[in-house]
């Protein structure tokens, strides 16, 4: 590996943890507005074991890019390019998940381990896996 294909790796790494917790964070909006019929910044933090105050600035990141919605002490909702994230990274998690499944990793590893590897995977390699597991 030359020295400019590794730097390229390492950038589209730093890329990838940039962007993961606006994932996390929609995909976390969407299923508690699914469960719960909406969403407050109370359950994020509680969904992810951060602080109130974590968890507002991490909202406040995904109003700033245009995912998310929120007034005071009213729920938060997604944007409709929020909903497009949280659609994808659900397919995407679904995928890796299934993947997983398919080559015996039991259930709750590869719960555990989709949900890392959901962040980072290229395209190229999550088509690979899509059909790797239809074949199966």
């Amino acid at each position: 590996m030359t020295r400019h294909q590794s730097f390229s790796a390492f950038e589209r790494t730093r890329h990838d943890h940039a962007s993961e917790t606006a994932e996390d964070y929609v995909e976390a909006i969407e299923k508690l507005i699914i469960s719960h019929s909406c969403c407050r910044v109370t359950d994020l933090a509680n969904e992810f074991g951060v602080s109130h105050v974590t968890a507002l600035k991490n909202v406040r990141r995904l109003e700033r890019d245009g995912f998310a919605v929120t007034e005071p002490r009213m729920p938060i909702t997604l944007t409709p390019k929020g909903k497009r994230l949280a659609k994808k990274c659900k397919e995407r998690h679904q995928i890796v998940y299934d993947f997983l499944r398919s080559i015996g990793v039991n259930k709750r590893t590869a719960a555990i381990d989709s949900e890392g590897i959901e962040h980072h995977v290229s395209p190229e390699t999550l088509r690979k896996m899509k059909t790797v597991t239809k074949n199966k």
